[in-house]
């Protein structure tokens, strides 16, 4: 089971309308990267406890497991290629298509704060596995709640072979 973890919105929380953000610490803090502070490095045994194999589905590509990975305590992780060519306009959204591409017929769990039903209606009709397309709140970040819809997911909606 692969999950594809984008990094803004889910890992790294913005547009809160107080702005008061949780700052954690950490390693140190790469320069560029001012807000790593907020992704709370637990997350990374969280997500590693999903038994899945993770993969960093976000235009951070390889800063993710340069700065990302050891935050949360993760080895480096497989980072998904975005293709170069333009993506056709409109929906789904861009990474659709590659990610249902990457997954080449796995079943996966998609985290993003993009994600729409557009996305879920092309995935089911263009992918012949089960996938979760869960969209998280941008202004929170990953949640105990989308933990909870992962989790009751991936042990509820599919039977592995």
């Amino acid at each position: 089971m692969l999950l594809f973890l984008d990094v803004d919105g889910p890992l790294i929380p913005f547009g809160a309308a107080d702005r008061a953000y949780p700052v954690y610490d950490g390693p140190p803090v790469p320069a560029g990267h001012p807000l790593l502070p907020r992704v709370d490095p637990a997350l990374g045994p969280r997500l590693t406890a999903l038994g899945c194999e993770l993969v960093w589905a976000t235009t951070w590509t390889d800063d993710a497991n340069d700065c990302l990975a050891p935050w949360l305590g993760l080895p480096p992780l497989p980072v998904v290629r975005w293709p170069d060519e333009d993506e056709p306009p409109g929906p789904p959204h861009w990474k659709t298509r590659p990610l249902v591409a990457w997954a080449a017929g796995r079943p996966f769990v998609w985290l993003d704060d993009e994600i729409t039903e557009a996305d879920r209606a092309w995935t089911a009709a263009h992918h012949p596995a089960p996938a979760l397309l869960h969209r998280i709140d941008h202004r929170y970040g990953l949640t105990d709640a989308d933990f909870a819809v992962v989790e009751e997911w991936l042990g509820t909606a599919w039977s592995a072979p």
